[in-house]
């Protein structure tokens, strides 16, 4: 299992890489083990604004379609227009070419809240 050292994770298993008031947004490689191989991904549209917490994405597997939920609270500005052709990408390169969404922060303190890398290591390790 990989873990981007630059993200924070939540314990539903997505990431966030800080960038200023920005962020970008995706499900970890954890989750993405756990679909399987991935064949649809529903993203928000541009301008969407969302609570920290909220679902604002589906993932569809071979094996079972999954809610994606927010770390961070904010307005959509960018999604990854690659992943409707491109689906696997999140697969094959969860913290880099599989990302979800960029994000304009509503609140960056709520990053507070997240699992630093080291925590979402245990966390997982936990719960196998």
């Amino acid at each position: 299992m990989k873990i981007d050292k630059d993200c924070l994770y939540t314990k539903s298993h997505e990431w966030i890489r800080l960038e200023g008031d920005e962020g970008v947004a995706g499900i970890t490689d954890y989750a993405q083990e756990q679909l399987s191989d991935i064949v649809f991904v529903e993203l928000p549209e541009p301008g969407d604004a969302y609570d920290q917490g909220e679902m604002y994405a589906t993932v569809e597997s071979v094996k079972a379609a999954s809610d994606c939920y927010l770390p961070l609270g904010g307005e959509v500005i960018e999604i990854n227009a690659d992943l409707e052709n491109e689906p696997q990408l999140v697969n094959s390169d969860p913290y880099g070419g599989g990302w979800f969404v960029r994000i304009r922060l509503s609140d960056p303190g709520q990053a507070k809240d997240l699992l630093t890398p080291a925590a979402y290591e245990k966390f997982c390790a936990e719960a196998e």
